[in-house]
């Protein structure tokens, strides 16, 4: 046997006695992690990595006395609502819901195990909390940013594009952020009689290719992208179809930047993983939410390539 197969043994060895000391003394803590993204994509990975981080430094590290079981739904309904079944029906003690498509697939199934979710733009349009100072029920967690910053992308571009007169919102009109969004973005070209939008509704990828094909036909055009799981998971044709029309195009968050998008303006999302851990941290460790009340500050980003404002949190939940 060789030198480091025989480490690796070891080490797997011991990992799997600490967890089973761990589970005999009833000292193992078990969560679930639905993630927006597709296992083998390094924008999720970097979440999962981001909070499993922030766990350990509240001392809860992995096979010890935390047991985490991670899915991950891309940007599939059918795969959303399986994987929220498998960890519901896993009794965890608390669920981490990564973006919007798992938090609505986790409320239909689960009305007391407690969920902390990531990423959500507009958790009160989308009926997830019945407020943001009194969330309710079993459910809180982080917003992304305000519907104000939508506004952003358009001055965005109208400053790396100056000679933009005509511009394609893609979003996903299934979800009120998506229509929330694109009226933000609306009231702010309403000023300016030179400024016409045109509604990309990102029902698919056959859909997308042929309404920006056909904007992209026309000079002084550009592009504006919202935040949505169907803009992540259609994130590479959006690069290729900026690129074949030579559209000026503004994206919601760095990672699309990262990946071939021209520029974005949005929050450090796996910041925002990172903070989520404090809340799964006061579940675990015995946090009476019928009775207490918490608040997160909140926080900011320093710019790089995008401009990052600050994210919000919300109170600990009622359960």
């Amino acid at each position: 046997m060789r030198r480091r197969d025989f480490i690796a043994g070891l080490y797997a060895a011991t990992l799997w006695s600490l967890s089973a000391r761990a589970q005999q003394s009833g000292s193992m803590r078990k969560i679930g992690f639905l993630v927006n993204f597709l296992s083998g994509e390094s924008e999720g990975q970097a979440r999962v990595k981001a909070f499993a981080d922030a766990m350990r430094q509240f001392g809860w590290i992995e096979g010890e006395n935390l047991h985490t079981e991670i899915r991950y739904g891309g940007d599939e309904a059918d795969r959303y609502q399986r994987f929220a079944r498998e960890l519901v029906e896993m009794s965890p003690d608390v669920i981490v819901a990564s973006a919007s498509p798992s938090v609505a697939a986790l409320q239909r199934l689960t009305q007391s195990v407690p969920l902390v979710f990531a990423g959500v733009i507009d958790p009160v349009g989308a009926g997830f909390v019945k407020s943001l100072a009194r969330p309710g029920g079993n459910t809180t967690g982080f917003t992304v940013f305000e519907y104000s910053v939508a506004g952003k992308w358009l001055e965005l571009l109208r400053e790396l594009a100056p000679g933009v007169r005509r511009v394609a919102v893609v979003r996903d009109p299934s979800i009120s952020s998506g229509i929330g969004q694109f009226a933000a973005i609306q009231a702010l070209a309403s000023s300016s009689s030179e400024m016409e939008l045109t509604a990309v509704d990102a029902r698919g990828p056959a859909e997308v290719a042929k309404a920006l094909s056909e904007f992209g036909g026309e000079p002084g055009g550009g592009v504006i992208v919202t935040a949505s799981s169907s803009s992540t998971a259609q994130r590479e044709q959006l690069y290729s179809l900026a690129l074949r029309y030579r559209l000026p195009t503004v994206f919601p968050f760095r990672y699309y930047v990262a990946g071939g998008g021209l520029a974005s303006y949005g929050p450090d999302l796996v910041a925002i993983y990172a903070r989520a851990a404090e809340y799964v941290d006061r579940v675990l460790k015995g946090a009476k939410p019928r009775t207490s009340r918490f608040r997160l500050p909140h926080s900011t980003s320093s710019p790089s390539i995008s401009k990052r404002p600050g994210l919000s949190a919300f109170p600990f939940p009622t359960v």
